[in-house]
């Protein structure tokens, strides 16, 4: 399906009160992204001087060495000499960024016991990381991952979105498991039979930032249903409705084809579990195909289905600045 169907998504407001909205998101969003940048240029200042502080500073114990040779790279260090952290950091978001799984994740893995703090069970997710610290998962000691990467796939269906699967199914790493070798898992799920946008990435700060509802990260889905929606179920949709778990505000819902009104484009910010699926069951009807096009500003243009593909140092960019004026 064209992507071009959904700007056919007519928001329930006057024209004056949307330009209006969309003129302040725009200063909002260039607003963003200037102070993204100023930041990233002050690191980057703050970076040479350290260098320059260093190089100036009398060197100890260099005895024998090259004045050429870096003095750390934490990545070529033997295991014993390297530093499982840089600062103390809780354990959770400590197992996020080694690649483990998301934050979220890590903290069942820690509540079971899986994960040892030298040599003992640590069962407290905020229990605070130290360089000195000798983490243990799966008989393998963890430091923090430096190499981050952040991968597109279409997903197809009949795979699941979890790292490994004790039943034997399919799974989408085994669809990107030529594209990397570092440890990486999905932000967010789609469920057996949805297709779609899916990022896998170990970057542990961007799984938190886009899987936390106060950051209303949005997406569009094609939606397939088994028979027309109705006009009358199309309109308490759009103006917002009550499940079982709480009520479901719709940001934006339109027929993708005038000539089929069983397929519907539906946007919406909420994460919580099978909520597109759940919203059409309500009204008694059966949802024969559910494909995701966007997630986060992310589409699946020129990505054939089971394909991947690298985001873009600009993709990635304008991710972690997504949304920002939102973080509580």
């Amino acid at each position: 399906m064209s992507q071009d169907s959904f700007q056919k998504f007519v928001p329930k407001k006057k024209n004056s009160v949307v330009k209006e909205e969309h003129r302040q998101e725009k200063k909002k969003v260039k607003k963003e992204r200037a102070a993204y940048f100023d930041k990233i240029k002050e690191d980057k200042y703050q970076a040479r001087m350290a260098a320059k502080k260093a190089a100036l500073s009398p060197k100890k114990n260099n005895i024998g060495s090259d004045k050429n040779t870096p003095t750390s790279v934490d990545s070529k260090k033997p295991a014993a000499d390297r530093k499982t952290v840089d600062e103390a950091m809780p354990l959770n978001k400590f197992l996020a960024h080694c690649g483990i799984c998301s934050r979220r994740d890590a903290v069942s893995l820690i509540t079971e016991g899986k994960v040892k703090v030298n040599g003992s069970p640590a069962i407290e997710p905020g229990y605070k990381v130290q360089p000195t610290d000798e983490v243990i998962y799966n008989t393998k000691k963890l430091f923090v991952t430096k190499n981050l990467v952040y991968i597109l796939l279409n997903k197809p269906k009949d795979y699941i979105t979890t790292t490994d699967d004790p039943q034997g199914r399919k799974t989408v790493l085994q669809l990107i498991e030529k594209a990397t070798n570092e440890r990486v898992y999905p932000i967010g799920r789609l469920d057996r039979n949805t297709s779609g946008v899916l990022l896998l990435t170990n970057d542990g700060d961007l799984t938190q930032k886009l899987s936390h509802p106060s950051y209303e990260i949005k997406k569009i889905y094609e939606v397939k249903l088994d028979k027309i929606l109705q006009k009358a179920h199309f309109e308490k949709i759009i103006n917002g409705i009550t499940l079982e778990d709480g009520p479901v505000i719709v940001d934006s819902l339109a027929y993708s084809d005038a000539k089929d009104k069983s397929i519907v484009g539906i946007e919406i910010h909420s994460g919580r579990n099978r909520i597109v699926r759940r919203i059409f069951e309500s009204f008694g009807y059966d949802v024969k195909g559910l494909d995701r096009v966007m997630y986060a500003g992310l589409t699946k243009k020129n990505v054939e289905r089971s394909k991947w593909r690298y985001l873009s140092e600009k993709e990635i960019r304008v991710l972690k600045y997504l949304n920002s004026s939102k973080k509580k």
